[in-house]
């Protein structure tokens, strides 16, 4: 351990959030930026000296940490002494996209941290989402970050369907080992969820676009605007590539047809953040939006949490943000989540400290409108939940009801899986129980020659799992085509615990 003492004698200091009254104005970045880097350098070092270096370090242990296996502590060290090359090699060795995850992943490795045990003596976890957001914002600030062509080619092609963090990441792997890659996109522009589902102050699109110029450096095709299926056969993208990778999502919403949903005025969380997305790369006004309205969201996930600071930043009157759940307590409970698990506590966002209401143990029981048809009011009541010996939720009221001012209603309560279409159909896969798609240890599905990762594969779950079920992919894909691969695999759908999310 480089610095016995580091957690004791340095105090932990997170990522300065720009002032609310500042940030709500704009769709810029909710991080300040240090007006002297060198000292916001000298300070992410400082932070690096908190590092343990423990003998079993779990921040990067799949099965309650990274994912990806981020070798957390030899990056931390690196850090440490001022090596921002070596750490960013480190650090890229193991993830593709570290501004991504530094800036959207909830860091299940500082949950993980030895540190994170006995908080009130060593001041909680190592900063390690500021410590990586921070390597790979200098990596590319020093030109460190440069295209990595493969030296050779395989003569092989591979199409990989979908281009969010999965499907990019599977896609940049693939590339450099040596084969012919096309990223097909039904959207406009490349990065999903990454660019449409995640808003602009909480990841700045211009960090996708870098990514997307260095993977076209290296030799990755992107065709936007195609919906493989519809636009472009299956038969035509079989006969043009011999492996396919489906990264395609899991974005079938649910939904809540409770009396009053077809209301104008309520919509799918997704139907709201698109179009602000879209508003944000200068496609012109949101035809959704929350100016001067009273808006209840429906879900206490990190997808409201998006639609609550869009709300805020489109100018919206009031925001209520409702849970069907109890409210969480603020400390681990070690009964219910034992270190080093992922500790089930409360969280609040930057949005939540924008402002707007939570409501916890209530849920919605019909929406009210006007004559004309659009939403005025929503009734809620106190609801309890239990759950079935099935595993089924069931939501129960149990107080009288009440009416909250609504002009706008937000369904945020989690995508039920992939959704069905032509391309599922003419390959021939069914999606399993969970609504997702199943595949085995090699990540090929019950088609031939086609592999799956992502959201598509566990459901609905974080950007760095996505990244890593990528890599896992790409190696498996490299294999079935050479017939052995020295690209690495995080993780396998064996071993694939429940999303933390």
């Amino acid at each position: 351990m480089a610095d016995p003492r580091g957690f004791l004698d340095v105090p932990k200091k997170e990522s300065k959030y720009r002032p609310v009254a500042e940030r709500v104005q704009d769709w810029g970045d909710v991080y300040a930026h240090s007006e002297n880097p060198l000292r916001e350098l000298a300070e992410v070092s400082e932070q690096g000296r908190r590092c343990m270096d423990c003998g079993i370090p779990f921040c990067h242990s799949g099965s309650a940490g990274c994912p990806l296996g981020n070798l957390i502590p030899e990056w931390n060290d690196l850090v440490r002494r001022g090596r921002w090359d070596a750490a960013s090699a480190r650090l890229h060795a193991t993830n593709n996209f570290p501004e991504f995850t530094g800036l959207v992943c909830p860091a299940p490795c500082e949950s993980a941290c030895v540190l994170s045990i006995s908080e009130p003596t060593t001041g909680g976890s190592v900063t390690i989402k500021r410590i990586e957001k921070t390597i790979a914002h200098e990596s590319w600030a020093e030109g460190i970050i440069g295209p990595e062509p493969p030296a050779a080619r395989s003569g092989k092609s591979v199409a990989v369907v979908g281009s969010g963090p999965a499907g990019l990441a599977a896609a940049q792997q693939l590339t450099r080992a040596g084969h012919d890659v096309t990223v097909y996109e039904r959207d406009d522009r490349i990065g999903g969820l990454l660019r449409y589902g995640i808003p602009e102050y909480k990841l700045p699109k211009s960090d996708i676009d870098r990514r997307i110029a260095q993977m076209r450096a290296e030799g990755t095709q992107f065709v936007t605007g195609c919906d493989v299926g519809t636009d472009l056969s299956v038969a035509e993208l079989r006969s043009g590539h011999e492996a396919i990778v489906l990264a395609i999502g899991a974005m079938e919403a649910r939904d809540n047809p409770v009396p009053g949903r077809d209301l104008r005025g309520v919509y799918l969380a997704m139907e709201h953040l698109v179009p602000a997305n879209k508003e944000c790369e200068g496609d012109g006004p949101s035809p959704i939006s929350a100016a001067g309205k009273h808006v209840v969201i429906i879900g206490g996930g990190d997808t409201g949490a998006d639609c609550l600071g869009t709300a805020h930043r489109q100018g919206a009157a009031s925001v209520v943000q409702l849970d069907y759940n109890p409210e969480l307590p603020s400390d681990r409970d070690d009964s219910r989540s034992p270190w080093p698990t992922w500790p089930l506590i409360m969280r609040t966002s930057s949005a939540h400290a924008e402002g707007g209401e939570r409501k916890y143990q209530v849920a919605v029981q019909r929406f009210v409108g006007d004559e004309n048809g659009n939403l005025t009011a929503m009734v809620l009541a106190e609801v309890e939940v239990v759950r079935e010996p099935d595993g089924r939720r069931v939501v129960s009221p149990v107080s009288d009801e009440f009416e909250i001012p609504c002009e706008m209603a937000l369904f945020a309560i989690g995508f039920a899986g992939v959704k069905g279409g032509p391309l599922l159909d003419d390959l021939g896969i069914d999606r399993n129980g969970r609504g997702a798609l199943s595949c085995g240890s090699d990540w090929q599905t019950d088609a031939p020659g086609v592999f799956v990762c992502g959201d598509a594969h566990r459901g609905a779950s974080l950007v760095v799992w996505a990244i890593a079920e990528g890599r896992s992919t790409a190696r498996a894909v490299d294999e079935f085509l050479m017939g052995e691969s020295d690209l690495p695999s995080p993780v396998r759908p064996a071993a694939l615990p429940l999303s933390v999310r």
